[in-house]
This record gives C-alpha cells, structure tokens and sequence, in this order.
C-alpha cells in the first residue's frame, strides 16, 4: 500500500499542469452543459444575469455567525453569478429557471475532475490489466456521474425556485414531489461517487506498484 500511495504522490507532482487543467475544464464546462440543458429544455435565451459579491457576503458571513461549525454550510451555499430567464408576465417578473454558480460546488467539481484526470494518467500505463482499466473506468464514469448530477445548482419555479441537483431529475420527467424528498440524500450520492473515483484510483495504484509487474533485468531485451 505504501508503494501505491508513493505512485500516486508521484503521479500528481508529475502530472500537477494536466491535473489542474482537467479539474478546471470539468468545473467551468459544466456550468455550460447546465445551462444548455436549461435553454433547451425551455426553449428561452437567458434575459437576465446577476454577480454578486461573493467575497463581501463570505465575510459578513464569517462576522456574523458566532457558531463556527454553521459558517461552512453557509458559505457552501452563497451565489456568485446568477444568469436566468425572468417572465415578466407577472408584475415585476418571476424567475422561471436559473442557473447559479457557486464556488463551493466548482471547487468540488474542480477535485472531482482532477480526481478522473488522476485515474486516466494511472490507466494508460501498459502494466494494468485490460481488464482492470475496463473496470477501473466503468467505477470511474458512475463516480463522475454520480458527483455531477449531485451539483448541479439549477432552479425552476416548480421546484420552489430553489437551486438544487434534483431540478435537474424533475426537469428529467421525475415527479416534483418525488424529486424534492430526495433532496436530502445528496450528501450520500456524492459520497459514494467520490468513493468509486478512490477506489478507482487506488485499484490502478496497487496493480501499478505490485513487484510482478514491474520487468526485471532478465525480461528487458539484449541489445541486437
């Protein structure tokens, strides 16, 4: 297990740029994919976008709640953008759809999508088993998805308008009701998506650094 965790150490620092770049990519392009979802689904452009002051209310936040261990759920929710179509049929208008972006859920895809790029760079080396990165990216994709659909920050005013990853099963044909009382198991969902990522990257690991697949001196040819 040492010998695993040394590859996986060594693995990052060498391939840190390409790590980073996929966690970024994986953050900011699915904010997209959500969006595009979103038009698609409801035939309307975006009419109206929203920054806030992410910094500014983190720390009023902070200043203003005694209870240290209430911060960190707090921050977890605060909006940085907001960009959505606004029906004005409606007095002053409602918001019929939305889609927030909040920097605590782009950091989590950020991990996560270093987390894939993590596994990829262990599964292209010859010495795993095609069968083991079959099945390494079989636990790789589910985790991937599971953690995805458990951050999407969308809101229609069906689902109370409040961002949440199950609009995104409503907007799918799941019933209202039924998506909002699953609300709750999303910490769970995502859990178990990073778990597989882990255990993904562990499985390639152990199999990497295992002494019988590393060539010895006799199996490397003579020079002709």
């Amino acid at each position: 297990m040492t010998d695993a965790l040394t590859l996986v150490w060594q693995t990052m620092r060498a391939r840190w740029r390409m790590l980073a770049l996929v966690g970024l990519a994986t953050a900011v392009l699915y904010q997209g994919v959500l969006l595009l979802a979103l038009i698609l689904r409801f035939g309307n452009l975006p009419n109206y976008a929203v920054a806030y002051d992410w910094p500014g209310n983190v720390w009023r936040i902070v200043e203003g709640t005694p209870s240290i261990r209430d911060m960190g759920p707090i921050i977890a929710n605060e909006w940085l953008f907001e960009v959505g179509f606004m029906n004005y049929d409606y007095g002053n208008g409602i918001s019929e759809w939305a889609l927030s972006v909040v920097p605590a859920k782009m950091l989590v895809l950020f991990v996560m999508g270093a987390l894939v790029g993590l596994a990829f760079a262990l599964a292209r080396s010859g010495a795993c088993p095609a069968a083991t990165v079959r099945s390494s990216g079989a636990a790789t994709s589910l985790g991937a998805g599971l953690v995805l659909l458990t951050n999407a920050t969308m809101s229609w005013v069906v689902c109370c308008a409040t961002p949440s990853w199950v609009v995104g099963l409503a907007m799918m044909g799941v019933g209202v009701s039924t998506s909002l009382a699953l609300e709750g198991i999303g910490g769970w969902v995502a859990g178990t998506g990073f778990t597989l990522l882990l255990a993904s990257v562990a499985a390639l690991a152990w199999i990497r650094s295992r002494p019988a697949l590393v060539p010895g001196p006799s199996d490397v040819p003579a020079a002709s």
